[in-house]
């Protein structure tokens, strides 16, 4: 097993960098009225996650970490909502 040594080296992460991707794709299609509703919200939701992931592993506390998987949590539901 490697040693992780980044956040980049974070399965979760790269999982979550794979879906912000999908969904700034499949929301490229979609119509130009939702651009500033629907389409800016699930992206924002979608680039959140692994944003947070980052930013947590970042924490020098294992307590701040676990707050922004937690925040990170709820915004794939946030995304699972809207999608």
């Amino acid at each position: 097993m490697a040693k992780i040594e980044s956040y980049r080296d974070l399965i979760v992460w790269q999982q979550a960098m794979d879906l912000a991707v999908s969904i700034y794709e499949t929301t490229r299609a979609w119509p130009k009225e939702e651009l500033y509703g629907l389409t800016t919200q699930l992206r924002r939701a979608a680039a959140s996650v692994p944003a947070n992931i980052a930013e947590g592993y970042g924490r020098e506390s294992r307590a701040s970490y676990q707050q922004f998987l937690r925040i990170a949590q709820g915004s794939l539901k946030e995304l699972e909502t809207h999608y």
